[in-house]
């Protein structure tokens, strides 16, 4: 384990040798580049140039160090390219008594029973979109299924007028978190610089603000209670009575639809391919939700009796976690693992990497669902610094009871009568803020 407070430690100088290459790898394959970088070199890394190394932290006592010692970094720097599309005052980009307040104020409305209450609707705007999914038909499942999500996260959370409006506000967003799957550094460059993609960034994101904007004003003109997100974040009051200022609500409002229908249908369409390439663990989630539900859409009651499509659903998560890489800038030099990293560097952690380690996952790189039951010889308790999909620590996704039973709806709604074949069984991950498979996920829709 690492320590916090300065301690006699060699400096950790990036190789250009190693950066090279990395740099080569990440570009073509930013997963199995990490996964290589960790086998060659170790749980701590630097790659980059000495005035700006990006620091690598790999495993669970890494994840730990990270996690334990939230006062040593800061967030703003980190994740500075996701202010174009969360804005100024997202909690993913918020530090200290800021990003307190903020949550605080955030965290009532992702209660678990409220996301209990939200399970009807997304069942049913499963069930509408798989009706189209007519015997075959070839469809892209990710688009599709991103689509329901979409639909789905602006519903629950911010009422039908929003909604009504998802794939405006969908397309409008697109365009700004198509900016974060760039090269980091190169888009850090190209911020600095007047552009056109930068413009065309701020105008899809003001265009959402807007819509926002409008949906908030006119719930203050015509008063009275809603009983949604929105309506929560808009009556929550601090201590001292204050509550979310106008340019907090329109940014807490656009970086959940963000992450929210971002990351969830990623995950949503790893966990369909995953259960297509196998087939034996689809047969057994199939009878496992027939078996509960009969022919009848879930309800949030249903959803702890399928344990089977739980472990899925986890195991999903594990192999593919939405997010490969996570960030952090220290705000002064610290001492780990008898490497001394300066202040200001890009600190990462990778839940990726870490979920695929044989020596904290046994068959690591299998999909085995079983896992998840503690009666399974391939059960192992999991922490916050081995299974980390969401994060961890104070900044751990506020949305993630929302994503797991999104997904888990979803799931048992498609596997209640809808039966798909890939078109193709080579699919590869693409992105290292919201993995999904590149080039969607075309499937062929067969007879029930």
């Amino acid at each position: 384990m690492g320590s916090a407070t300065m301690t006699p430690a060699a400096p950790l100088t990036p190789s250009p040798a190693v950066t090279a290459r990395h740099g080569v790898g990440f570009a073509m394959n930013p997963c199995a580049s990490l996964l290589r970088l960790y086998a060659e070199h170790g749980p701590v890394v630097a790659v980059g140039t000495r005035r700006r190394p990006f620091v690598h932290l790999f495993g669970p006592d890494a994840n730990a160090f990270v996690f334990a010692n939230s006062a040593l970094f800061r967030w703003r720097e980190a994740f500075d390219l996701l202010v174009p599309v969360n804005g100024e005052t997202a909690l993913i980009v918020s530090d200290g008594p800021d990003h307190r307040r903020r949550r605080r104020l955030v965290q009532p409305a992702f209660h678990h029973r409220r996301v209990d209450g939200y399970v009807a609707r997304i069942a049913a705007n499963t069930d509408a979109a798989l009706a189209s999914w007519t015997p075959g038909r070839t469809l892209d499942a990710y688009a599709e299924l991103r689509g329901v999500i979409r639909r789905s996260t602006v519903e629950v959370l911010f009422g039908d007028r929003l909604a009504d409006d998802a794939e405006v506000i969908g397309r409008g967003l697109q365009v700004a978190l198509a900016g974060i799957d760039r090269n980091f550094v190169a888009q850090m460059m190209l911020r600095a610089l007047p552009n056109p993609y930068w413009r065309r960034v701020t105008a899809s994101r003001a265009a959402v603000a807007r819509r926002v904007d409008e949906e908030i004003e006119r719930r203050r003109r015509e008063g009275g209670d809603h009983d949604d997100v929105l309506g929560m974040l808009m009556a929550a009051r601090d201590e001292d009575g204050s509550g979310l200022t106008r340019q907090e609500l329109q940014d807490q409002v656009i970086s959940l639809i963000s992450a929210g229908y971002d990351t969830t249908s990623a995950a949503m369409a790893w966990a369909v391919y995953a259960l297509l390439v196998h087939p034996d663990a689809a047969g057994r989630a199939r009878r496992e939700v027939a078996e509960v539900l009969g022919d009848r859409p879930p309800e949030a009651a249903d959803l702890p009796r399928l344990t089977y499509l739980d472990g899925v659903v986890q195991e999903t998560l594990r192999l593919f976690p939405p997010a490969v890489l996570s960030a952090r800038v220290p705000v002064e030099d610290f001492a780990y693992a008898g490497h001394r990293i300066p202040a200001g560097a890009m600190v990462l952690y990778s839940p990726y990497v870490t979920h695929r380690m044989p020596e904290v996952w046994p068959q690591a790189g299998r999909f085995r669902p079983e896992r998840w039951d503690p009666a399974s010889e391939l059960y192992r308790p999991t922490g916050a610094s081995t299974f980390l999909p969401f994060g961890g620590g104070p900044h751990r996704c506020i949305g993630s009871t929302l994503a797991t039973v999104e997904i888990k709806t979803m799931l048992a709604c498609l596997l209640r009568g809808t039966r798909l074949r890939l078109v193709s069984p080579a699919v590869t991950p693409t992105s290292v803020t919201a993995m999904r498979p590149r080039g969607g996920l075309p499937v062929r829709v067969l007879p029930a």
